[in-house]
Formats: structure tokens, sequence, C-alpha cells
């Protein structure tokens, strides 16, 4: 790793913090110390690593009764009352190979826009990639590849905490499989990332062995296991 990841890597421990404080404050709600993105963009909330009763009130106002905190590597523990909605194991994985060029994806490779939503969204629940919301393109750029017109892959930006741009929504429709479409657009959001001074790095799923190879085939390595949780507000 280069010298700025390693004085900045420890942006990642709280990548959701550090995007609601920074390049996403925007997209940020917000009660005392208790944030969480737009309504629509993610579902994405936080509090600080010593939160207390006021805090999770806090979040309580803000997410509102029998609603999803999803408080993603958070590492505060909730009050017993908070009923756990999901955990899923997972790693962080950063960049570590050499920079892509802009032009190597290819030119049917396209930036994906407002007039795309339908079909993104389409996608996703064709593929279930991870959470993806009409807003979500918000987060930042995301890239797509069609055949014939329909849209059968796509990858984009989400979390962007200091220094650093998350990876995700990496998809590709079943039947257009096995034709190197999601390396070709990591890859491409890669050059993107790292042509503008940030550091690349995603978050999968420890049962989805298949992604993982990929991503350590394309140059990412592991950083740290994780603890994906949500919760329901009482």
């Amino acid at each position: 790793m280069t010298d700025l990841v390693d004085r900045d890597v420890l942006a990642l421990d709280d990548p959701v913090s550090g995007s609601l404080d920074g390049e996403h404050a925007h997209l940020a709600r917000r009660r005392g110390r208790a944030a969480a993105y737009a309504q629509g963009v993610a579902t994405f909330a936080t509090v600080p690593p010593d939160a207390g009763p006021a805090d999770w009130a806090g979040l309580a106002e803000l997410l509102g009764p029998g609603e999803l905190a999803d408080l993603f590597a958070c590492a505060a523990v909730p009050p017993p009352d908070w009923e756990p909605a999901f955990r899923l194991e997972g790693r962080q994985m950063v960049w570590s190979g050499a920079a892509p060029s802009p032009g190597e994806a290819g030119a049917d490779v396209v930036e994906l826009g407002a007039d795309d939503v339908d079909e993104m969204l389409g996608l996703i629940a064709r593929t279930r990639p991870g959470p993806f919301w009409p807003r979500t393109r918000e987060l930042g750029t995301y890239l797509g590849i069609r055949e014939h017109g329909t849209l059968v892959a796509m990858a984009g930006e989400r979390l962007r905490p200091p220094g650093w741009t998350e990876i995700s929504a990496v998809c590709t429709a079943p039947e257009a499989r096995g034709r190197g479409h999601a390396a070709r657009l990591v890859r491409a959001l890669v050059a993107r990332i790292t042509a503008r001074g940030a550091h690349p790095f995603l978050h999968v799923a420890e049962e989805n062995a298949g992604a993982i190879a990929l991503y350590e085939r394309l140059g990412f390595t592991t950083r740290k296991r994780v603890t994906f949780r949500g919760f329901r507000v009482p």
C-alpha cells in the first residue's frame, strides 16, 4: 500500500460515519450524534462507538418505530429492546493493484443516470447484489453494459469515507454471465477512483466465494473481516 493508504486506512473502520460527515453530508439526516442516509438513498445509519441512551433515542426518533436500523459495521451495541433484523459475516477488501487505464474497459461501458433508474432497479431485483434504492445512484458514479439495448450488468460507487470510495452493486444478469462484464466494470471504476486521487475498497459477503475470488484476481486484498448488522427500532 502507499503511504497515503497507510495514513488513511482507519477511515475504513467506520465508513458510514466518514461518508455522512464528508462527501455525503448533503444526503444525511441527523439527530444529535445519530445519523442516517436520506430515505430512498440508503438504509445505513450510525451512532458513535461510545453511544449512550441519548444517541439511541436520537436514532430511534430519526428512523421511526419499527423501522430498520441498518448499522452496517458500526461497533456500537444497541439497547436490548432493539430486535435483531439480520446479521451477515463479510469482509472488507482494498485495492492493492496497479491502476488500470480509463480506456481499458471498452466503449460499451456507459455511465448510468437518472433516466436509467427503472432499468437499474430491475437488474437489482433479478440479481440481488445488496441494498439498492431509487436514489442510491446519487451516492456516486454508476456504470453499465447493455446488450441489444438491455442493461445486463452494472456497478457503482457507494460509501465515501475520507480518501476512499467503495465499489458496490456489482451485478450481471444470469443470461450475460461468463463474459467478463463484472471485471470490466470494476476495473473501469477503479480507474476513475484512482484518477481523482482516492482509493477503491469494497465489501463482500463471506459466503460469496466466487465474488471474493474475482476481486482477488482484480487486485483487491482482504483488510479485515466484518459483521453486518441490522436492528428494528422498538
